[in-house]
């Protein structure tokens, strides 16, 4: 109530004429000053001060380290002129602590926004390939990606249903409509997406050019839902309309969507039907094996897999955050995150980093890779394959001082997990670990034929999430999977989808 009224006051005393007069009895002030008199301070500017930035220029370049970053910077690359080779050189392929079977090939994702399903069959492939004896194996990511298309477009006019009351202007249905089939994902989405419809060989179900290069496909839905939401949103709206006449409503426009799906990435296995896939084991021993989609998932639980993941059954696998701007031990979630309409609440146990990273070790250990979440694009070379918080030296080049820490970078919305990757292996040294080596999906020709390396700080500043078994953590924190969740908004940082 009183901040207006400061305002104008202060306004007021910043537009005092500076000449003196003499005083009169309305004064309500009378001013005190020194024997030199103060000099009233100047109105603020609110704008770039123009005549200004000529001295700023002349101050700049007359430090010949400035004309030299000139003289570079403004024909080169920043990142390319600035990257450390110390730092190049000291992130190694070289690990003490490594898995001992990793997956292969090398996956690629191409153009689509793919990589959480890409890292989690990654992770699923290493179960699969340990039972069948295999030297190369895929999973197909495409056959989930078309079950997540139909899901998410579902989920989204659901959604348009339950927020009728809401304004179709305000923040909500704006993020619902702002990405309502994006491609990005999370590991409890694939998670249900697994259970409903199972897994399949990549070589029965392989990539089409949409799968690939998911652009115009998204566009395409993203249009046609924003149209069939308006559509439901005043059908819902209208007092005569019942629950069947919104059911089949919404039936019709999920048949149309599945129609774009089924021509552009053409048709998938039915989850309950049997499939029929031959292969070589790496022996180079013939085999022949019929079950259906949904089978074949349950089979990584299976107690031979488990017994061949040291342990591990990937349907158990859960998420760890670490997002200090809330509590620690506590249990995450974000309203209307998901796919799988009422069966894929995306949840999330906070924790500080040296608990995440002491569970990924153990599950290095165990000869498990880790699915990770991180922002990729920070502090890294894609080519090179380095994430390191030291491999650009902007502080040199700029004379500018970097420094918000993790929670900053979230609150600002400078960060968030934008990437999924694996964990393959580690470096420790004298107890602690020193650097991570980082299974991609963007194909062997980046990183070191396929892989990357992360040093211990960036994983400290830009990693966010770890999925790993129950058997690595404390009772303490297992105790949080049981807690009511703290409910994150949509447009939340943690519900930035990988």
């Amino acid at each position: 109530m009183g901040a207006a009224k400061s305002k104008i006051e202060h306004e007021e005393l910043c537009t005092r004429p500076s000449h003196r007069r003499a005083l009169t009895p309305t004064d309500e002030y009378i001013y005190i000053t020194n024997e030199k008199e103060d000099t009233p301070d100047e109105p603020v500017s609110q704008s770039v001060p123009a005549a200004a930035t000529k001295e700023w220029t002349d101050k700049l370049l007359s430090d010949p380290k400035n004309r030299l970053a000139l003289s570079t910077l403004s024909s080169n690359s920043a990142r390319q002129t600035l990257s450390t080779r110390s730092t190049s050189i000291r992130d190694t392929q070289v690990f003490n602590l490594k898995i001992p079977f990793e997956g292969s090939p090398v996956t690629n994702q191409r153009s689509s926004g793919r990589c959480w399903l890409f890292a989690a069959t990654n992770v699923f492939r290493i179960a699969i390939m340990r039972r069948y004896k295999l030297k190369d194996f895929e999973l197909s990511q495409a056959y989930l990606f078309f079950w997540d298309k139909i899901e998410k477009a579902n989920y989204f006019l659901e959604s348009v249903l339950d927020t009728v009351d809401e304004p179709l202007d305000g923040r909500l249905l704006q993020s619902l409509l702002g990405s309502p089939v994006g491609d990005g994902g999370q590991w409890d989405m694939v998670r249900a997406l697994v259970l409903k419809y199972g897994l399949v060989p990549q070589t029965l179900y392989p990539d089409s050019y949409n799968a690939q290069n998911s652009s115009e496909m998204d566009t395409l839905i993203t249009t046609k839902l924003r149209e069939d939401g308006l559509k439901l949103r005043a059908l819902a709206l209208q007092s005569s309309t019942s629950r069947t006449t919104l059911s089949k409503a919404k039936a019709a426009m999920l048949h149309e969507i599945h129609g774009i799906l089924t021509i552009m990435l053409g048709p998938p296995p039915s989850p309950d039907h049997e499939f029929s896939w031959t292969f070589y084991d790496r022996d180079g021993k013939f085999s022949s094996l019929k079950m259906t989609p949904l089978h074949f998932a349950q089979e990584l639980s299976s107690p031979s897999s488990i017994r061949a993941c040291g342990g591990t059954d990937v349907h158990r696998l859960f998420s760890l955050v670490n997002d200090p701007r809330n509590e620690y031990n506590t249990l995450l979630t974000v309203d209307r995150l998901g796919n799988v309409f009422g069966n894929s609440a995306v949840t999330y146990v906070n924790t500080d980093m040296t608990t995440i990273k002491r569970a990924c070790i153990d599950m290095l250990r165990k000869g498990f890779p880790v699915f990770f979440g991180s922002d990729v694009g920070k502090f890294s070379d894609s080519n090179s394959g380095i994430m390191d918080t030291e491999l650009y030296q902007y502080e040199l080049a700029f004379n500018i001082k970097l420094g918000l820490t993790k929670a900053e970078r979230l609150r600002t919305r400078e960060s968030a997990m934008t990437h999924a990757m694996v964990l393959t292996a580690v470096h420790i040294e004298q107890g602690r670990p020193v650097r991570w080596r980082v299974e991609n999906s963007w194909s062997e020709v980046r990183g070191t034929d396929g892989y990357f390396v992360m040093s211990d700080k960036w994983m400290d500043e830009f990693c966010y999430q770890a999925v790993v078994d129950p058997s690595v953590v404390s009772e303490e924190l297992k105790k949080v999977l049981k807690q009511k969740p703290k409910v994150l908004p949509l447009w939340d940082p943690m519900g930035a989808l990988a």
